[in-house]
């Protein structure tokens, strides 16, 4: 099932702040000006892609979808699945755990389960797992950095545009009756740099940082239990192991 946090979150911060807006008495279509708009979101985009690489910038757009559709079981659900397994390879051996796998649907611990059903030394199994979470580690920070990095970006591009509309008001000295619509429409931009920084960017970023931690902490407890699985241990051993590297409301939970 998908976690729908950050769509509900995002989407229903900016109706509270259009709800806001119409409380004080404002018109929503004055917030929605297009110069301004698209000046901070086209120009925080295009910086932040500047910043990286253009790959970086193709997988933002993944990112971008797994942020707002994405979800990780928990690590916990792992645990019943890796004691199985450790007492049927205790029962009847590493080969028999072959049949077993087709019942797993984590990638990870399929993997790992594999190695050590063809006989891969333990500590080779562990080295190439603990490879792999690095790895992922490392493309979780990169994507969250992206999106963190535009959520810096856009207050700061929010200002210019507010500068850049003050400017064309002092322009327009000699017309003062559109001076009021000129000056509201130079801090509309001031306010969708902070607003999509704080509403948006920012949102994501954290997002994609969450899904990271929660996508590592299950495959930790994926390399333990295949190092568990190959040295034979106790399947209790095993469980109250795994239990060890979870947040002590797992043990909680169990415990109910």
């Amino acid at each position: 099932m998908k976690d729908i946090a950050t769509p509900v979150g995002i989407a229903l911060g900016l109706v509270i702040i259009v709800a806001a807006n119409m409380l004080e008495g404002g018109n929503p279509m004055s917030l929605l000006l297009l110069p301004p708009m698209l000046l901070v979101l086209g120009t925080t985009i295009m910086v932040t892609v500047a910043g990286g690489t253009m790959s970086d910038a193709k997988a933002a757009v993944k990112d971008l979808k797994r942020a707002f559709t994405g979800s990780v079981e928990p690590a916990d659900a792992l645990v019943p699945q890796v004691v199985t397994l450790a007492e049927r390879a205790r029962r009847e051996g590493l080969l028999a755990l072959e049949d077993s796998l087709r019942d797993i649907d984590d990638p990870f611990l399929v993997k790992g389960v594999t190695m050590a059903i063809d006989g891969t030394d333990p500590e080779d199994v562990r080295d190439i797992l603990e490879a792999e979470l690095r790895a992922k580690r490392r493309d979780d920070k990169q994507a969250a950095k992206f999106f963190g990095d535009a959520g810096s970006y856009a207050p700061t591009i929010g200002i210019v545009g507010t500068v850049m509309g003050l400017v064309h008001v002092l322009e327009n000295l000699a017309t003062p009756d559109e001076l009021g619509h000129l000056i509201a429409g130079a801090f509309v931009a001031t306010l969708w740099g902070v607003m999509s920084a704080n509403v948006i960017w920012l949102p994501i970023s954290n997002r994609l940082k969450r899904l990271g931690e929660l996508e590592c902490a299950r495959m930790e407890v994926a390399i333990e239990g295949v190092a568990a699985i190959q040295a034979g241990a106790n399947p209790r051993l095993v469980a109250e192991k795994l239990r060890s590297l979870l947040p002590a409301g797992f043990a909680e939970r169990e415990a109910a």
